[in-house]
């Protein structure tokens, strides 16, 4: 890639978290990324929807990292989610509420209108479903309930992130880490 798509990927991904694909034009996107407005369509021909799905897929590849952030050998499964969450929190202080999901914000505005985004979308939480699966099998989870705890951390997270940008506060982020904390102890304790 070049230095200006590069530039445009991470501006769409920024503009997107913030306002929302749908709240987003493209002269916002090449204005952020300090680029020609002929150089988006020169990158991605097929447009903002072009653009919206790499910065979907490109960004959920991204998040996928905080797993190996958080769920570290040598760190207990309690904390860890404790500290996932706790992360959330950070990020709604810091940027006061205004960011949260780049892929949640696009997958509530595309669910029914736009075949291609919802598909990305779909895609990547898939994606995070299944390697929050495999690193939580590394703490002794069988594999169906390292799954649903994946889905419940994924899920709570994201749901989090709305209510509390909603409310411009942090109790819906502590509250589901608890949660998702209680459900992990309680599946920690099953027997296999």
């Amino acid at each position: 890639m070049t230095g200006t798509k590069d530039r445009i990927l991470a501006a769409g991904a920024e503009l997107f978290r913030q306002g929302g694909y749908a709240g987003t034009g493209v002269k916002q996107i090449v204005e952020a990324a300090g680029a020609p407005f002929g150089s988006l369509y020169h990158f991605f021909p097929g447009g903002k929807e072009q653009l919206g799905e790499e910065v979907v897929r490109g960004s959920g590849r991204q998040y996928i990292g905080l797993f190996d952030l958080f769920l570290t050998p040598g760190t207990g499964l309690v904390e860890a989610i404790e500290a996932f969450f706790a992360a959330g929190v950070t990020t709604l202080l810091e940027t006061d509420y205004a960011e949260g999901c780049p892929i949640a914000t696009v997958a509530l505005e595309v669910a029914t209108t736009n075949e291609t985004l919802r598909r990305a979308t779909a895609d990547v939480f898939t994606s995070w479903i299944d390697a929050g699966t495999e690193r939580l099998t590394r703490f002794g989870l069988p594999p169906a309930s390292a799954r649903t705890l994946a889905i419940a951390l994924i899920t709570s997270l994201e749901g989090a992130f709305v209510l509390a940008r909603a409310m411009r506060s942090t109790e819906p982020m502590a509250v589901a880490g608890t949660a998702v904390a209680d459900v992990a102890r309680r599946l920690l304790a099953e027997p296999d």
